[in-house]
């Protein structure tokens, strides 16, 4: 076999010979660009240039693939910068986070194109035995390599191949309060003389507010004369840990009815606040002052309603439902009280499921009105 000149040899550090070759392969027509690669790592002459061979062979075809050697890393950190132009930044956060903490420790060392079926079926099911969420890793773990097709760094993606295997279903647990569970939280945050935080979970419970929704929510927001809420924003938190205001879940601004009771709550817990502030110089009569504020008068961060929940469980001995769980709860008791389902949509800021329900439903104030009123006399707190 004839050896040509691009073939050169070189030394490692341990003195053992090896071979390399950098090849031209003429010019990208998109870009006028020269296309060159290198390959290195060749123990033989031979070796490398059977290689070079195949490479000028697989261009001519139009097959040519990318440098072989990059890394699954290398692919993540080119997708990335696409991904986060696309998405808000708090979902940037959640999915930079999953390849964080599963999916790159395993895989970002990876040649890209030495990684077939057997590797992504092994993570596949070393994911599924710890985590949960398995399927959201693995269908982020596969967008890498959809990216590494794409930019013709390898020919296909093995993922596709690996079935999402079912994960043995563990016993559910209701994350939701009776009535009586309710009350009985309530009572605990009351007997404490917290009336930040009695207000926040009554707010929840009462509205099914979303946590964000809630913590987001401004004294502008809040109409004591007609005993309505405008949900209009909540808020995230984006890289950094930095905390910003972005457009509800639905995008849709919705405005809820309140039970007289909760809202002199909120007139009771805004007296109280206005003579705390006011220690500090803050006029807390502008719309944009914050219902729910730490001690900077900022945004609470969301996990701060963990250790809420948490400390008052654990001191009055109460079962452990998530922040979320009390909006699960106020549709649960809507549907216990005997409330329209699409009453039940309105206040959670739900669209329906089917045709039907999207086209010839329209939540009236009638049943807004009906939906509030049957909930707190089933309530009756």
């Amino acid at each position: 076999m004839h050896i040509n000149k691009a073939i050169k040899e070189y030394q490692l550090k341990n003195g053992e010979k090896r071979f390399m070759f950098k090849i031209y392969l003429g010019i990208n027509p998109l870009t006028g660009k020269e296309i060159t690669t290198t390959r290195r790592g060749f123990k033989k002459p031979k070796e490398a240039q059977l290689a070079y061979d195949r490479l000028k062979f697989q261009f001519n075809e139009g097959n040519h693939i990318k440098e072989q050697y990059i890394t699954y890393q290398e692919v993540y950190e080119e997708w990335v910068v696409k991904y986060k132009k696309d998405v808000e930044a708090s979902t940037f956060v959640k999915t930079t986070g999953i390849f964080k903490n599963h999916i790159l420790p395993a895989m970002g060392a990876y040649r890209i194109s030495k990684i077939n079926f057997k590797i992504c079926k092994q993570h596949v099911d070393e994911w599924k035995e710890k985590l949960v969420n398995f399927k959201t890793v693995k269908f982020y773990a596969s967008k890498v390599l959809d990216h590494a097709v794409i930019n013709n760094n390898i020919q296909s993606n093995p993922f596709k191949l690996v079935e999402t295997p079912k994960k043995r279903k563990k016993q559910k647990v209701n994350n939701f309060y009776s009535r009586e569970q309710l009350i009985e939280f309530l009572n605990a945050y009351k007997n404490e003389g917290n009336l930040k935080l009695y207000t926040f979970f009554r707010l929840l419970s009462f509205a099914g507010m979303r946590k964000s929704e809630a913590l987001a929510l401004t004294w502008g927001d809040v109409d004591f004369s007609n005993n309505t809420l405008e949900l209009n924003k909540a808020i995230a938190y984006g890289e950094d840990n930095i905390i910003y205001v972005k457009d509800i879940k639905t995008h849709e601004i919705r405005n809820l009815k309140i039970d007289q009771q909760t809202m002199t709550t909120l007139k009771n817990w805004l007296e109280k606040q206005t003579k705390q502030l006011n220690l500090f110089g803050i006029d807390t009569k502008q719309s944009k002052q914050l219902v729910f504020h730490n001690t900077e008068n900022k945004h609470i961060h969301p996990t701060a309603t963990w250790d809420w929940v948490n400390d008052i469980r654990k001191k009055y001995n109460l079962k452990y439902i998530s922040t979320h769980g009390f909006r699960h709860t106020h549709a649960t008791l809507l549907s216990e009280a005997g409330a329209r389902l699409e009453g039940i949509q309105q206040r959670l800021g739900h669209s329906g499921n089917d045709t039907t329900t999207n086209t010839y439903i329209h939540v009236t104030e009638i049943i807004k009105k009906e939906t509030l009123e049957q909930f707190i006399e089933y309530m009756n707190y």
